[in-house]
């Protein structure tokens, strides 16, 4: 038999993987599964965008294009940098890959040699300690704690740095918890990456999706120091509602970006030339689609989560931004005799064909991740079970 890799060995699963994989095999034998794990958008991806992409199917546009993107495409983003944070960029400093995903595993693949260390705030966004570990490095681990809003201090990474430290990972807005840096936090953090040399990986994926009266900041505004400090990581996923396009990109130091693109080179040629172009009128066409995706969300998020504080044994620090909440269910779990929070998840989903998904897979195991990326109908309908199953449990 053939070993297998060690590197790939270490993977540790995905926790969101196994549930969805779960709720699709109780749907097919029949059962009203009720799926909160989704990590993308239910919105269909603008038709001015899908015009776009079709157009140049039609005008031949079908061919490779430069391993790091098209150059109308990173001229583009470089608009869109102007425009929302009144960063420049030139298009030697962008590449464009095939989702912020691919973007962050060649980053780490190019940045890494082996006992790197990468400071990960926990709760992590699944991908990220196993990123890291694919390229040889080690996940160092701070815990966000839930009284701040699942948010780091300065104090935690200067404790965290060692002399292998690299770099540093900052999700904000967060996949799963939601919160958001506030300039302060992110200028005091800045200061901390500066005097230690860390390159700081800035993921804003969730950039657009910002409620009430948080306002979205990315680092590399605050300073010149710590633009040249940082890489963005971004994409129309989110925003646009165009996850399955896989366009995502990284701005940075020239130097990185040109590695990164050396390697996506040989690994995957190219983005997709069609998504590219769907991407370009992403961002230099209209933005309303954006901001009426941004106002439903809010409008869910709103009611969700007045209905699910009502719930027993459920606690929840209200987000500000992304998709997701990320309760506490660790109280659910003892008052319905379960030993641990992923036991509770996995009886939620067999008894009341409920699926979320267990916060042990973001590193945070007392919580639980709902996605309000669904209708209303059916987001209160799923509460209703949960409810139901906790009272009937610990009854």
């Amino acid at each position: 038999m053939v070993q297998l890799s060690k590197r790939v060995e270490a993977l540790t699963p995905s926790t969101t993987l196994a549930i969805t994989a779960k709720a699709k095999e109780l749907k097919q034998e029949g059962h009203d599964v009720i799926g909160l794990g989704a990590g993308e958008p239910d919105f269909n991806t603008p038709q001015h965008i899908i015009d776009a992409a079709v157009k140049s199917m039609n005008e031949g546009f079908t061919k490779y294009t430069p391993s790091g993107g098209l150059l109308e495409l990173k001229q583009s983003i470089a608009r869109k940098f102007e425009r929302d944070q009144s960063l420049t960029y030139s298009p030697e400093e962008i590449i464009v890959c095939t989702g912020a995903k691919h973007a962050l595993y060649t980053l780490f693949q190019v940045l890494l040699d082996e006992e790197d260390e990468v400071i990960v705030p926990t709760p992590y966004w699944v991908s990220y300690p196993e990123q890291v570990k694919l390229a040889g490095g080690k996940p160092v681990y701070i815990d966000g704690e839930e009284e701040n809003r699942f948010k780091i201090t300065p104090e935690q990474v200067e404790k965290a740095v060692t002399q292998k430290t690299k770099a540093i990972i900052l999700n904000s807005p967060s996949n799963p918890t939601g919160s958001i840096y506030t300039r302060e936090e992110l200028q005091a953090i800045g200061e901390v990456c500066l005097k230690h040399g860390l390159l700081i990986v800035s993921d804003e994926i969730y950039e657009k999706l910002v409620y009430g009266d948080a306002t979205f900041t990315s680092i590399a505004q605050l300073s010149e120091k710590l633009k040249k400090q940082t890489v963005i990581i971004n994409g129309v996923s989110k925003s646009h509602s165009m996850t399955g396009w896989r366009i995502g990109y990284a701005a940075g130091d020239k130097r990185i970006i040109k590695a990164m693109t050396n390697l996506a080179s040989h690994s995957t040629s190219n983005p997709t030339s069609i998504a590219q172009y769907g991407a370009i009128a992403a961002y230099d066409g209209t933005q309303d689609p954006v901001e009426e995706m941004r106002q439903a969300f809010e409008e869910r998020l709103n009611k969700v989560y007045d209905r699910l504080v009502q719930i027993p044994g459920l606690s929840c620090v209200k987000p500000s931004g992304a998709f997701y909440l990320f309760p506490n269910a660790k109280k659910a779990a003892e008052m319905t005799g379960y030993d641990s929070v992923d036991d509770f998840v996995k009886a939620l989903l067999e008894e009341e064909k409920v699926a979320i998904v267990p916060g042990s897979g973001f590193g945070s195991p007392e919580n639980v991740r709902l996605s309000y990326a669904t209708s209303l109908d059916t987001i209160l309908e799923a509460l209703e079970r949960i409810d139901q199953f906790i009272a009937k449990k610990s009854s």
